[in-house]
């Protein structure tokens, strides 16, 4: 019997990991499945296939764009990111194609930039969809009918399936695998490609570190690094002024355009990075509260929650290491 034929999709330029990362998880899937595999996978490009040179250089020899009535029926498509997706038109041989072929195949997805290349084709009208952050702006401007939310790794409406850039891409793989296969296999497949864990959807793209800016001015940078090595202490706007010998509302307004954020994000931001840290490396709930400076286990939640979308608890249980199958820690031997 054979798998479940899943196409994707590869400009000349196309950033490597956008197409490698889901044709590895997609192959162990299959390795994992046994016999006849889960997926029949399959690159392909426009004009008749051939040899693409990916965004690293690497040369990558692909099949030609199959015709949707004939031979077995796509159960998948993606479509991979980088930089001639960035330069497409509604006219362009691929758009055309994906145009045809989206609605016999069960699902679409995109990886990276590969979201326009299903904007243009006019599969994202009226529906919530993602790609990388720092296309989401120029997205959200060139296609005003589709709901663009910067935020998640990877985004399901219905039978669309979108995802941030890069590695994200296999992050949206795994969840098409844990779609049809399971969370046992998902989970299975992300150990072997040694990803240690299976990131929810609704994870923030990028960290507290990535988002801020390292300030200018020497006293504000030094007390930045305080700051990363002081979580616990008094962080109020009132005690961090105090140490910058500012007014508050001087050493407020000098933050903001330092950072290019208020005082109480980039901590707040601070506290979720350590706090994650800690939940990754086996802490309960409450250690990491305490650990990272939160008040209680209750703030952290809610920060959470909005921050990342998915609690600290449900967070440890998808992202620790030191957890078996079953849920127990595990305890390594000096």
């Amino acid at each position: 019997m054979r798998g479940m034929r899943v196409v994707i999709v590869a400009l000349d330029g196309a950033q490597s990991l956008d197409v490698l990362g889901p044709v590895e998880v997609l192959q162990g899937a299959s390795a994992l499945a046994g016999p006849g595999g889960a997926y029949e996978v399959s690159v392909v490009a426009p004009s008749g296939g051939g040899t693409i040179t990916l965004s690293n250089g690497l040369a990558l020899s692909c099949g030609a764009l199959p015709d949707p009535r004939r031979g077995a029926p796509i159960d998948t498509i993606i479509f991979a990111g980088g930089d001639g997706t960035r330069a497409l038109s509604s006219e362009h041989p691929a758009v055309a194609w994906l145009r045809r072929a989206a609605p016999r195949a069960r699902r679409v997805a995109s990886v990276c930039t590969g979201a326009l290349a299903l904007a243009h084709a006019g599969l994202l009208d009226g529906r919530r969809a993602t790609t990388h952050w720092a296309y989401c702006a120029a997205l959200a401007r060139a296609f005003p009918a589709v709901e663009v939310d910067p935020d998640p790794i990877y985004v399901r409406d219905g039978d669309i399936w979108t995802s941030a850039g890069v590695t994200a891409g296999m992050d949206l793989t795994l969840a098409l695998v844990e779609d049809d296969l399971g969370s046992e296999v998902a989970l299975e497949v992300a150990r072997w490609l040694v990803l240690f864990l299976k990131r929810p959807g609704g994870q923030a793209q990028f960290s507290a570190g990535l988002a801020a800016q390292t300030a200018v001015r020497e006293p504000l940078r030094e007390l930045q690094a305080w700051m990363n090595d002081n979580l616990t202490a008094d962080l109020s706007i009132a005690a961090l002024a105090a140490r910058a010998c500012l007014s508050e509302r001087q050493f407020a307004r000098a933050w903001r355009a330092e950072t290019g954020v208020t005082p109480a994000a980039y901590v707040e931001g601070l506290r979720v990075e350590r706090a994650r840290t800690l939940l990754e490396g086996g802490a309960a709930v409450d250690g990491a509260a305490r650990g990272a400076g939160f008040g209680s286990a209750e703030v952290l939640r809610r920060v959470f929650h909005r921050r990342l979308g998915v609690g600290p608890a449900a967070y440890r249980e998808r992202f620790c290491n030191n957890i078996d199958n079953e849920g127990q820690e595990l305890v390594v031997s000096a």
